[in-house]
């Protein structure tokens, strides 16, 4: 193993100008895929966001007992899509509406009676808010007898479901497709480097050295490559979303796991890389 990394080094020293080259290439390719990345990142994190908003709505019958609303949020709480509920009395609804809906503060203040009804608000796992475990937990609500009507926006969360299935559709293809060339970008970058090397091989052929033998410091070298291009296509996106904070709007940058994920997957693809150019190159000596 020591043999292997010290000829990985070497392969460094020997053609410096050639390894800044593949490192660079590498990490402007990894950079575009980064870009796509944090765009679609951001896109999720907004639906997400938007997403909070679904809950299921339980309007209760007039005179309903306390103790008959206490039972039913502990059995409502129990159901695997909730999250959490709560109960919203006469007093607070109205509260919340003259709060939340300025323009009718005229009508709120003519009211001799109270109109709004409690409810129970029931808030969904981050896994259900979508429209058919919405309408599954609005349907469980309606069997109990001191529900009067159960609303959960049936229009803005089958519309939200049609976003995010079109964000998911166009991530994967586009990324694919960004995935595809970086790919190809990567292999030929790697591949000038072992045609670089190609006499070198052909000797340690004549020697007899296994194909293993010869295979393991491209694999080392392409994966160090992939890694620091990774690293540095990094950086480029942190400057990047750094500008764009500071001078567009504002916009989440990748997570820690994210970010190691896109330097594992840059060490990935020098892996394959290598290994694709480094076999076909060996088949052809």
């Amino acid at each position: 193993m020591n043999l292997v990394v010290r000829e990985t080094m070497l392969a460094f020293r020997r053609a410096p100008l050639l390894s800044a080259l593949s490192i660079t290439t590498i990490a402007f390719s990894l950079f575009v895929f980064g870009l796509f990345g944090l765009v679609t990142v951001n896109i999720q994190r907004v639906i997400g966001t938007v997403a909070e908003r679904v809950e299921v709505v339980a309007y209760l019958r007039r005179g309903t007992p306390a103790e008959t609303i206490t039972v039913a949020m502990s059995d409502i709480q129990a159901f695997p899509e909730v999250q959490g509920v709560s109960h919203v009395n006469e007093a607070t609804a109205l509260a919340r509406a003259r709060r939340e809906l300025p323009e009718f503060q005229e009508i709120f203040q003519d009211l001799e009676a109270n109109p709004l009804p409690a409810s129970l608000d029931v808030r969904l796992k981050p896994e259900f808010r979508d429209a058919r475990h919405a309408a599954a937990v609005a349907d469980r609500l309606t069997a109990f007898d001191f529900v009067d009507d159960v609303r959960y926006g049936s229009d803005w969360v089958a519309k939200l479901d049609h976003l995010r299935n079109i964000a998911g559709a166009v991530g994967l293809v586009v990324g694919a497709a960004f995935a595809l060339v970086a790919i190809i970008i990567i292999g030929t970058t790697i591949r000038m480097a072992v045609l670089h090397r190609g006499p070198e091989i052909a000797i340690m052929r004549l020697v007899g050295a296994t194909d293993g033998f010869i295979r393991r410091p491209f694999l080392l070298e392409g994966l160090a490559k992939g890694l620091l291009g990774g690293v540095l296509a990094l950086a480029l996106c942190y400057g990047a979303f750094a500008l764009v904070n500071a001078y567009l709007l504002h916009a989440d940058f990748f997570t820690t796991g994210e970010a190691l994920a896109g330097i594992g997957a840059g060490g990935l693809l020098g892996l394959v890389g290598s290994l694709v150019s480094i076999g076909h190159h060996l088949h052809s000596v």
